[in-house]
């Protein structure tokens, strides 16, 4: 009875890269979402517009404030926030400058760079919705979790000036969808924006 002959010693190659190939298809993890991922996807979108309800818990009212709207942004820094309910207000965000106007009210501005707890709030919105990277890691520590379909941003102040007021922000989403953007403020206040896309 003749033995079975070894494979040839030039077939081991593809057979081993052939057994490579099927482990890929059949279960080999796919590469796990990462902060670029998310920060490239964000950086794509152009403009958008959105519906907004925003709902403010302050520690010494047993009811939380409740406020609505619409926003709308356009890269790389421009940032509307109409109030439209239960008051009227316009905030806009432009460069490095705040314009707050109410009705009967005289506008208010502010330049960012002034104050360093509104540049790190500023900051943490619009470094999220035009995936700079960048500005959001010089001010906070960033954390990711989740995958594209359902994403966490955990960002921590990295200013202990900016932490006596703001202790995080977390802003939640759907590939490049903010879908919640959270403050927890310093004394126990809390501010969650759930946001709705426009078409």
């Amino acid at each position: 009875m003749n033995e079975p002959r070894p494979a040839p010693r030039a077939l081991l190659p593809a057979l081993g890269a052939a057994i490579l190939s099927l482990i890929a298809l059949w279960g080999a993890p796919a590469r796990a979402f990462g902060i670029d991922d998310l920060m490239g996807s964000l950086a794509r979108t152009a403009s958008a517009q959105a519906r907004f309800v925003e709902t403010r818990h302050f520690a010494v009212l047993d009811r939380a404030l409740v406020s609505s709207g619409e926003l709308r942004f356009t890269a790389p820094d421009r940032l509307e926030k109409r109030t439209l309910a239960p008051e009227r207000e316009v905030l806009l965000l432009e460069g490095g400058r705040i314009r707050i106007e109410r009705p009967g009210h005289r506008a208010r501005v502010f330049e960012v760079r002034d104050r360093p707890e509104m540049a790190a709030l500023v900051e943490s919105v619009r470094g999220t919705l035009a995936g700079d990277r960048d500005a959001l890691e010089r001010h906070y520590e960033v954390a990711l979790e989740g995958e594209s379909d359902a994403w966490r941003l955990a960002l921590a102040p990295r200013d202990p000036a900016v932490r006596k007021v703001l202790e995080r922000v977390r802003i939640e989403g759907k590939q490049a969808l903010v879908r919640l953007i959270s403050f927890e403020l310093a004394g126990g206040d809390r501010t969650e924006m759930r946001i709705e896309p426009l078409p």
